[in-house]
Order: C-alpha cells, then structure tokens, then sequence
C-alpha cells in the first residue's frame, strides 16, 4: 500500500492537488495531511474530497515548517500506518492521473530488482497551472551517483514530490536537517536508495509548481541557501567520497569552493573546507582558493 504524505500550510494551490489525487485511477493509496498551523484552514475544501479517497487530516497548534521543514515532514510521516512505501507531495503539486495505477504496474519489477526509491518523470508548471520547462525523463534504472553527477552538470531537475520511498528507509535513515531543507530531498533519494539504482516510471507525470510562494521560488533567502549548499556538499565528502570518482571528487570541490566565495564571512566553512582539504590531500586547491580571496579583497 502507498501513503501519501501532504505537509500543508499554502491554500492557494491545494485544492488543485487534492483535485489530481482524486483523479488517480487506481485508489490504492491513503493520504496523510499535516496542517503546520496554517493561517489557512483547509478543512472546508478537504471535505469536499471525503468520498474521493481515504485520508486523515491532522492540524498542528505549534508552526514547525517556519524553524525545520524536514521536522514538519517528520512528524507527518508520524501520522502513517502499515503503507510499504511512502510519498511526500507538495501542498501545491499535481499528479498526472495515472501515477498510482503506473507505480502499482511496476511495482513487481521494483520489488524483483530490490529498488527503494522510485521517480517519476516531471514538468515545471507555473501558478496558472501552465507549462514552463520541458518534460523531464530518466533512465529507467540509474546509479544515484551518476544521477547526482547528471544533475550537477545541468542534466536534469529534482523535487521531493516526485519520488517514493520505502518507508522502512525513511524511518531507519532519516532526512537530514538542512536549514529550509534546501538539499535535503536530494540527499535523502541518495541515501534512502542506499546509494544503489533509481527506478524510473517515464509514463506518468509530476507537475512541480513554481508558483513565486514556495521556496524554490524565492530570492530573500540566498544567504541561507547558500549555507544549506555548502553542508551539503561537505556531508557528501565527508560521508560518501567513495561513491564518486576522482573526477567526481573534483567536481564536488568545485562546487563547495563556489558556494563559499559566495559567502566568505562563514567562519565556519573555512575551516570545514580546510579540514577537508588535509582529509583528501588537496593542499593545492587550498592555496589557489586562498589567492582567489586575496585578489577578491585587494
């Protein structure tokens, strides 16, 4: 069985969602709605869906998503029961009507090839509910590194709601608490895949909203981004380096060297990146990087 986890606190999309849900034409699902103390009250529009498909909805007094994200996703997966495997859809995304029937189409070959993370192909829509970007596939079976690698270089996109997860993964390993939970969805594919393949369902559709509400949207917040980023890329070297190439490895320095010269008053980070420098030997770069910042100042 799949759950569906909704964490809600935007009305302004939401009835969209539930409407795709509704949609699907198998309900071999339940729905999961954790209210994070929204200002907006969604019972009204969720009564409406009552005898579409079987959800319970849950309304928090205490705001969480305003402090950690990843704690109200949490405490939402909390309220699941016995599902196998597991969704986290965006209060504001749509699923094309044919996600659950093709989720449960493949459902042998994914258990026979012992996957734990599956994604559907994706499209950007914007608050219209328009197309905005291409359809984005995938392979059908990928290494979560070399999707990683693919995303790095501009190769493709990635969102939570796309993905499902086997729930016993999510519960053992956890969504890191990224501040915003800026790359806390990407790491958790790599990690809940246990860094094996990504099976690919290329026949059914997610639509990501980019809507100017939600965070991806929003430009206020780079400085907290731009430290989401760089603990990301250091959880990675830190924890994973064997998963990547040489290459890879340089790759990924040259991604945290970039998120720290835009922001170089982190303290911390420098020395983070410095430690990282003497674990994997790259006195070199520490030099070159240290030349760069001298000539930014003078």
């Amino acid at each position: 069985m799949l759950a569906i986890v909704i964490p809600y606190y935007k009305i302004n999309f939401f009835e969209a969602t539930l409407q795709s849900l509704a949609n699907q034409t198998s309900k071999q699902f339940k729905v999961y709605i954790g209210d994070d103390a929204s200002p907006n009250d969604p019972k009204k529009i969720i009564e409406k869906y009552k005898n579409e498909f079987d959800f319970i909805y849950q309304r928090f007094e205490q705001n969480l998503g305003g402090k950690s994200l990843v704690q109200q996703w949490n405490r939402c997966l909390n309220l699941c029961n016995e599902e196998e495997w597991v969704m986290i859809l965006g209060d504001d995304d749509v699923l094309e009507s044919n996600c659950v029937d093709s989720f449960y189409n493949n459902l042998s070959e994914i258990q026979y090839t012992d996957t734990s993370v599956v994604r559907f192909s994706t499209q950007v829509i914007d608050e219209n509910g328009l197309p905005i970007s291409k359809v984005h596939q995938h392979p059908k079976a990928e290494k979560a590194a070399d999707f990683l690698i693919r995303k790095f270089k501009g190769g493709t996109r990635s969102s939570l709601s796309e993905y499902i997860f086997k729930k016993e993964l999510v519960e053992s390993i956890q969504f890191k608490d990224f501040p915003l939970a800026w790359h806390s969805d990407l790491l958790a594919v790599l990690e809940f895949s246990k860094w094996r393949q990504i099976f690919t369902i290329n026949d059914a559709l997610v639509y990501f909203r980019l809507s100017g509400l939600n965070i991806t949207s929003k430009k206020d917040d780079d400085v907290i981004k731009n430290c989401a980023t760089f603990q990301f890329y250091y959880y990675l070297l830190y924890n994973y380096s064997t998963q990547f190439s040489s290459s890879e490895i340089n790759l990924l320095f040259d991604n945290i060297e970039k998120t720290l010269l835009n922001n170089k008053r982190n303290t911390k980070h420098w020395l983070q990146l410095f430690l990282l420098y003497f674990k994997f030997f790259r006195y070199k770069r520490f030099l070159v990087l240290s030349l760069k910042i001298k000539k930014s100042i003078v």
